[in-house]
């Protein structure tokens, strides 16, 4: 099947603004403004990308608080979707430490129309625990709104008690892993249904993984994600589309139809 027989959409990137805040380990060689990250989704076929944004520089700035930090990555994520006029679609972040923060937050961008929470990434903010009395009402709240929430794959005891107390939040676990993790992966989602994986990270390299999730718990529980720009593109649409072990009806929800479905595109 040809590539332009698809609609693609990225489901887990962390968009930038600057190269100061380009988390890329090998940025300096090779074009990733602004404009060259838009030609290079849109050269792999990828016509709308989604994802936070986490600044370097502002993970490093003394004089701003945590929440304010949270606050202005996601100010940031808002002024890119409106650079790029509807390539981007934001995600956003909060913070079990600042519940009612966090909360006014999810009221502020379901205001303007932002129905994805992440990808959530805990290290950078100085929390670990997704199973939290905060991070609790967090979900609570995330689900009165019908948001969609991606979170860092990290301590798997918390997630496991993250999905069992939220079986009706939208949940998207980045980075399916190894052997181990990938079937941990699998057991939540047959725990609950509204437990999703998306591909970025490590994983899909080993052949048949996609072909056993998809036989396990369905093609419409995976979503296509990279993680760029930590991660080449390339290779996760490559993994995806001359996969000889899935349908192209399979590969048409994994691409684009399970992410339009999730955030109501």
């Amino acid at each position: 099947m040809e590539l332009e027989n698809f609609e693609i959409i990225d489901f887990h990137t962390h968009p930038f603004t600057t190269k100061s805040n380009n988390i890329c380990s090998h940025k300096d060689y090779f074009d990733m403004s602004i404009e060259g990250t838009k030609n290079t989704f849109e050269g792999l076929g990828i016509s709308r990308i989604c994802g936070s944004v986490i600044s370097i520089e502002n993970q490093k700035a003394p004089h701003a608080s945590t929440w304010e930090r949270i606050v202005e990555d996601n100010n940031t994520a808002l002024r890119l979707r409106d650079i790029y006029k509807g390539f981007y679609v934001p995600g956003f972040h909060v913070h079990p430490d600042f519940v009612q923060e966090s909360i006014k937050e999810i009221r502020r961008m379901s205001c303007e129309g932002v129905k994805l929470i992440g990808e959530l990434c805990p290290y950078a903010y100085s929390w670990n625990d997704y199973s939290c009395k905060g991070f609790s009402e967090i979900l609570d709240e995330a689900e009165k709104y019908g948001m969609a929430v991606s979170i860092h794959t990290m301590n798997d005891n918390a997630i496991d008690e993250m999905v069992k107390n939220h079986p009706n939040t939208t949940i998207v676990a980045a980075h399916p892993g190894e052997y181990d993790s990938f079937m941990r992966h699998l057991s939540r989602m047959k725990m609950s249904n509204n437990y999703y994986l998306d591909l970025s990270g490590t994983g899909l390299f080993r052949y048949g993984m996609l072909r056993r999730a998809i036989t396990e718990v369905g093609a419409d529980r995976i979503l296509f994600g990279t993680d760029y720009p930590t991660c080449n593109p390339a290779m996760f649409v490559g993994g995806v589309l001359w996969d000889d072990l899935i349908t192209d009806e399979e590969k048409k929800l994994i691409f684009s139809e399970n992410a339009k479905r999730i955030l109501k595109l």
